[in-house]
């Protein structure tokens, strides 16, 4: 018997759970004082919004809302690595992302209020709406990676899905064909640990998520999911490999969730005791401010401007999401069909007649 391939799977890890380095062979991000800064910035002002936005469901203000607290390193550190001409296929987890590409804040309150001119996007006109169906964004991915190869554009496409989703079979589908059609796609697993109540030990029998690549011929690696230069300096790498022919790849996050699924759920019926502890202690906010401390570049009156610049901003998105006008109940029929068939437009005029009369 001969051994007729080997695989492995790098874990990469920059700053530890105390801000401190664990290699002397930092990237160059991990030096660069004020893109760090941005990127705590970013962190900080996700997490607010998620507070706000489950204060809104609480109230009754907005509907289900799914937050990211304990994984703004993995979404604020891939979606600052990709550029305008980069699309960006989200998950219904993924606001940290997509703000970072250019989605506002209010956009992203008025989807999850039911307003879908929250998909309208002011700035990322060719990124996709939010996918709250499982898996489903990494075909979307994919086939957005095969339109821009038949252009022979050099741009390239990031999407991002739960760990749990890795089990659908678009997700295999999806990194498959791209690895056989040597696609310019990244596919970010976000690993945090639970399936809604689902731990990863009963979701797969792999070692890593990262190694679902193998079977498709596309590279895979595991990150720290809550060390931020990790997440970034990865991201960079695979973008840049993939928007200049070098084709797929699967990046691991490894973090954890630490809020209930959804506004919809209540994770203490099934976390483990202690989990939540110790998941603070490692939490990507902390570690990140940290290490700004140790370089002398970040003090308690840095912190608290920022928690109050972030707060106003948080705020003023709020208030617009609140302020804005209810649309009009026919704008559900105007953008099915360039031309609406005459059984739709009868509906439409009863839409009219009815919200009249409100």
């Amino acid at each position: 018997m001969t051994t007729v391939a080997t695989f492995d799977i790098n874990f990469t890890q920059f700053i530890d759970e105390n801000g401190k380095p664990v290699t002397d062979d930092l990237p160059a991000i991990a030096k660069d004082v004020d893109l760090l800064k941005s990127l705590y910035h970013d962190m900080v002002q996700i997490r607010q919004l998620d507070t706000k936005a489950y204060a809104l469901q609480r109230t009754g203000k907005m509907g289900t809302y799914p937050a990211a607290t304990g994984q703004e390193a993995v979404g604020v550190g891939y979606g600052s690595s990709l550029t305008k001409d980069d699309v960006l296929v989200p998950y219904y987890r993924g606001q940290a992302a997509m703000i970072q590409h250019g989605v506002t804040m209010e956009e992203v309150l008025l989807y999850w209020g039911g307003d879908e001119r929250g998909s309208d996007y002011q700035n990322a006109k060719e990124d996709f709406p939010i996918a709250v169906p499982i898996a489903t964004q990494c075909l979307h991915a994919a086939g957005v990676a095969k339109a821009m190869k038949l252009r022979g554009e050099k741009r390239a496409v990031a999407t991002e899905i739960g760990e749990g989703g890795t089990s659908e079979g678009d997700f295999y589908e999806a990194v498959n064909v791209a690895g056989i059609w040597n696609l310019g796609v990244v596919f970010i697993i976000n690993n945090n640990q639970w399936a809604i109540s689902v731990p990863s030990e009963i979701q797969t029998a792999c070692e890593t998520y990262a190694q679902k690549a193998i079977a498709a011929g596309v590279e895979g690696i595991q990150v720290d999911g809550n060390d931020i230069v990790a997440v970034k300096a990865a991201m960079d790498k695979a973008m840049d490999k993939a928007r200049n022919g070098g084709g797929p790849t699967v990046i691991e996050c490894v973090t954890l969730r630490l809020c209930d699924h959804t506004t919809a759920d209540d994770a203490r019926r099934y976390r483990p005791e202690g989990e939540l502890d110790d998941g603070w202690t490692k939490e990507p906010i902390i570690r990140l401010r940290k290490y700004l401390e140790s370089l002398g570049a970040w003090s308690e009156e840095d912190e608290a401007a920022l928690q109050e610049k972030v707060a106003a901003n948080v705020q003023q998105a709020v208030d617009n999401y609140l302020n804005t006008p209810a649309d009009k109940p026919e704008a559900m029929f105007d953008y099915l069909y360039a031309e609406l068939p005459e059984r739709t437009l009868a509906q439409r005029e009863e839409a009219i007649r009815r919200g009249a009369k409100k």
